[in-house]
């Protein structure tokens, strides 16, 4: 299953897309205009958990 993101948590520094070995995660604009992280490719995600050590924040669980 592909990480969960908690929208509230993220500040969009976007640490979590670079170290994610499947390009799985990127940055998108929300509707408020603020860059979050979105899940683009979630049937690519191998549960590798480098996303989830990476945010500093502690936005993303893995289900």
């Amino acid at each position: 299953m592909p990480p969960e993101i908690d929208r509230n948590k993220c500040d969009g520094i976007g640490a979590c897309v670079e170290i994610c070995p499947m390009d799985v995660l990127e940055l998108k604009e929300d509707e408020s205009g603020n860059i979050k992280v979105i899940v683009a490719l979630p049937d690519d995600c191998t549960e590798c958990g480098a996303c989830v050590e990476e945010c500093p924040k502690g936005a993303i669980t893995l289900p």
